[in-house]
């Protein structure tokens, strides 16, 4: 009963597959290949537009090269005040960047709302010296299990654009979010107003596969440099590519991301119909929030479930209980899901 984070997982066996498929062989470094440049059409297939994609190997690397190319003087980066770029990845956009800020914004279940972020642009006026307004980052699905909708990006995506802000997208769990909205990539994206997108892979069956997929090139010029001085041009970046070619495949990434999904809304229904536990907030993608009683969290670890505690605004659990984060895959079973809600 494994729901302690979906980075827990291991690869599929298409993924698998596809890297046994390019193993052998001499082909060109460094990207020069055929299959890293099929996998680049691939994409641009995907967008409904020519992309520009540059493999890296972490989505930590892809979202602090992503806000490196965007960098300005004095420049200032919006986000989620729960956001992986800001809680989790050791301030590497702000050294990446030279020394850019990172400016929380408060967000309801992880998003944003037009009105945060205009309250946090109000801030740094124009004619301020205290910082620039560069980026915007928006993570899709949200650290709290939750999605933007068209309308929503489309909304923070045009206050962005008329401050001269680029748009990023921290797509770590974006195939969860394409899968919950049945929207297309392009859709909620660069249709969207995002111009550089974080595609994450590893979190949903791949073992260690990112990309940085920019819609706008005209905006982030030196990425390839960018990306070579930060130690992520891959010399063997067929493996990569690889790996893409099997999540692909038959449309196996979404299939994995709606099984993810599937197990995360099974689990919300049990903890609703529980006389133990309430959800945090509705679940939208394949993370599930829940308070559970300290005894019963007790007597799910003693069963052997693996999950964490973790603080969340706007939710205050009682004194004998706690806030816990589930985290589902595309290796969770349901019958994982029915042990936990039975120990419930």
């Amino acid at each position: 009963m494994n729901f302690a984070s979906d980075n827990w997982s291991g690869a599929t066996d298409a993924v698998m597959a596809a890297i046994t498929r390019h193993k052998d062989g001499f082909v060109p470094a460094y990207g020069a290949d055929t299959l890293t440049k099929a996998i680049a059409e691939r994409f641009s297939e995907m967008f409904e537009k020519d992309v520009a994609v540059y493999f890296v190997g972490s989505g930590t690397a892809a979202n602090a090269i992503s806000m490196a190319a965007g960098a300005r003087p004095g420049g200032l980066i919006f986000c989620s005040a729960d956001a992986h770029l800001y809680n989790d990845e050791m301030g590497a956009s702000e050294f990446f960047t030279g020394g850019m800020k990172l400016i929380p914004l408060p967000a309801h279940n992880g998003l944003i709302a037009p009105e945060s972020l205009a309250a946090g642009l109000s801030r740094f006026p124009a004619d301020s010296r205290t910082g620039v307004p560069a980026m915007l980052s928006l993570t899709q699905a949200s650290e709290l299990g939750t999605v933007y909708s068209v309308e929503q990006i489309g909304e923070l995506a045009k206050m962005a654009r008329a401050r001269g802000m680029a748009v990023h997208m921290d797509g770590a769990r974006f195939a969860n979010a394409v899968a919950a909205l049945g929207a297309s990539p392009a859709e909620i994206t660069w249709k969207a107003g995002v111009d550089i997108l974080s595609f994450g892979g590893t979190k949903n069956g791949c073992w260690a596969a990112e990309a940085i997929v920019v819609f706008s090139p005209e905006r982030f010029g030196d990425l390839e440099a960018i990306r070579q001085r930060a130690g992520h041009t891959a010399s063997k970046a067929r493996f990569i590519a690889a790996q893409f070619e099997g999540y692909f495949e038959d449309g196996s990434w979404l299939a994995t991301a709606r099984h993810a999904n599937l197990m995360a809304g099974r689990l919300a229904d049990g903890i609703r119909a529980s006389k133990t536990a309430r959800l945090g907030w509705a679940p939208q993608a394949n993370e599930v929030f829940a308070v559970l009683p300290k005894a019963a969290i007790a007597r799910l670890r003693a069963e052997g479930a693996m999950f964490y505690e973790w603080p969340a605004e706007g939710v205050a659990p009682g004194p004998e209980e706690d806030l816990v984060r589930l985290v589902t895959s595309f290796a969770t079973s349901e019958q994982e899901v029915e042990r936990f809600l039975g120990h419930l």
